[in-house]
């Protein structure tokens, strides 16, 4: 591969994906906001802040400058958080490359807006500017994907070409990617499971057992796919890697961050603090108040969301949350 190649955004999953691309041979280059990542790239083939003691590719180099990321290159990757990718993605716009694939890899839903990233970047590239888009999602910390360790995810696109070269694109002996054309579920198993994680953290960090995490993944996935259905997604999707295989992994996996945050509120702590000694973003803070929009402007029953607003910004504790959800009225486990 020698084509030039852009990943914007130098989080933890943004420069594991780029170490992929470069690994395989392309010269890649991130984008980083801040000025110690771009020196630890460039100087040290290393990420200190978000991806520490991972050995990085020489082909991989890290700017400051937007413009000189993406100016040229074949595929662009958008990986900053979801409530960022607006504003980053019009502003690097005008310098992507007509005809270029950009591939989307942040997990998340604005929250002002209640849209999606495929809709976010409908509205914030270039009006007239021929991209082809595709939406990458699934089970996949960046750390072990940094460390080679075996991953499979799913990228969809509306357009069959587009998401086969996106496949084309990640695919490696450990990195082995599906591809799919229901944009909307993929992206929405993606954002949503980070709101259903939360919730599982909460259990475990109010002291239960295996059982209830079971019950939040199953439950918290049957309200996934009530609102996916209703915005025209396809049911199927949420069995699939996007959907279940996402899910359990942010559910029960210690380097979730959105259970971490869970876990901590579960043990009583107040958000503000938990999210003041996080590096990282934890996407589903914010996705949660969208999805519990979306929700109630689809008319779409999601008690285990609204219980996670609820403590999120509802000044209720982690404890009556679980009691509320307990105790609602007894009902069918199937209905529609």
């Amino acid at each position: 591969m020698s084509e030039t190649l852009a990943v914007v955004g130098a989080g933890s999953w943004g420069t594991a994906l780029a170490n992929l691309l470069a690994k395989k041979g392309g010269a890649v280059r991130l984008w980083a906001l801040e000025p110690e990542v771009v020196d630890g790239v460039n100087r040290s083939h290393e990420n200190p802040l978000y991806l520490p003691g991972v050995a990085l590719s020489p082909r991989l180099t890290a700017s400051a400058n937007l413009d000189e990321a993406v100016t040229g290159a074949e595929l662009v990757v958008s990986v900053s958080p979801a409530q960022h990718v607006r504003s980053v993605m019009r502003q690097a716009g005008p310098a992507i490359t007509p005809g270029a694939l950009i591939v989307s890899a942040s997990k998340g839903l604005e929250k002002g807006t209640l849209a999606t990233m495929a809709q976010v970047l409908r509205e914030s590239l270039p009006a007239g500017l021929p991209v082809r888009t595709a939406y990458l999602s699934g089970p996949s910390f960046a750390a072990e994907v940094a460390r080679e360790l075996a991953t499979a995810v799913t990228v969809a696109s509306e357009s069959l070409e587009a998401a086969t070269q996106a496949q084309a694109r990640f695919q490696t002996p450990y990195f082995r990617v599906y591809t799919s054309g229901d944009v909307t579920g993929v992206e929405l198993g993606g954002a949503l499971k980070n709101v259903i994680a939360i919730a599982a953290g909460m259990g475990v960090g109010l002291g239960l057992g295996h059982n209830a995490t079971a019950a939040l993944i199953t439950r918290g996935l049957a309200e996934m796919s009530r609102l996916g259905q209703a915005l025209g997604a396809d049911a199927r999707t949420f069995s699939g890697l996007a959907g279940m295989g996402d899910l359990i992994l942010t559910c029960t996996g210690e380097l979730s961050r959105n259970r971490q945050v869970g876990l901590e509120l579960g043990r009583g702590r107040p958000l503000h603090e938990i999210l003041a000694g996080m590096k990282s973003v934890a996407e589903g803070v914010d996705t949660t108040v969208a999805a519990h929009a979306l929700a109630r402007r689809e008319g779409i029953e999601m008690p285990i969301v609204d219980a996670v607003h609820s403590v999120l910004f509802g000044g209720i504790t982690a404890r009556e949350a679980l009691e509320v959800l307990m105790q609602r009225q007894p009902k069918p486990e199937f209905w529609s």
